[in-house]
């Protein structure tokens, strides 16, 4: 049950969450992989608005519906290529980063892949949909019918 309209009550605070989300869709990062990486902090969250929001936004962008179930254990699966394994690493070490402290690994393969630019606007899709996530957890958004 939603506990609070947060767009709503803040408009500015949601606003400002949207400049940074616009930021993020324009950084020149593939839309498949910021939906990818989206949808796996998400579902390490547990956010069930975001996971519907974005599952539903990878399926709209052409994201092929097996890459989707495999995504809770890419590491197994062959589906996704070097890139999208680093990011995916990436999140998974900044969405968890109180439990695995130290990047150094995770940061050395960012690096194989993306360039100075790419690693801070990825990192910056990586925080900005781990706020989001909190928003939604913590207010009580619910995924659409």
């Amino acid at each position: 049950m939603q506990r609070l309209d947060y767009a709503k009550a803040s408009p500015a605070a949601y606003q400002a969450m949207l400049g940074l989300e616009r930021y993020v869709c324009a950084s020149g990062l593939e839309h498949s992989l910021l939906e990818l990486v989206k949808l796996r902090a998400s579902q390490i969250n547990g956010c069930a608005f975001c996971v519907d929001m974005h599952a539903r936004d990878a399926r709209a962008g052409g994201e092929a519906e097996r890459r989707l179930y495999a995504l809770p254990v890419w590491r197994e699966a062959p589906f996704f290529t070097a890139r999208e394994r680093a990011a995916l690493d990436w999140t998974e070490a900044l969405t968890l980063v109180a439990q695995h402290p130290d990047l150094d690994a995770p940061y050395a393969a960012l690096a194989q892949h993306f360039s100075d630019k790419e690693r801070v606007d990825l990192t910056l899709a990586i925080g900005a949909i781990n706020t989001w996530n909190r928003i939604a957890i913590g207010f009580g958004a619910q995924p659409a019918d």
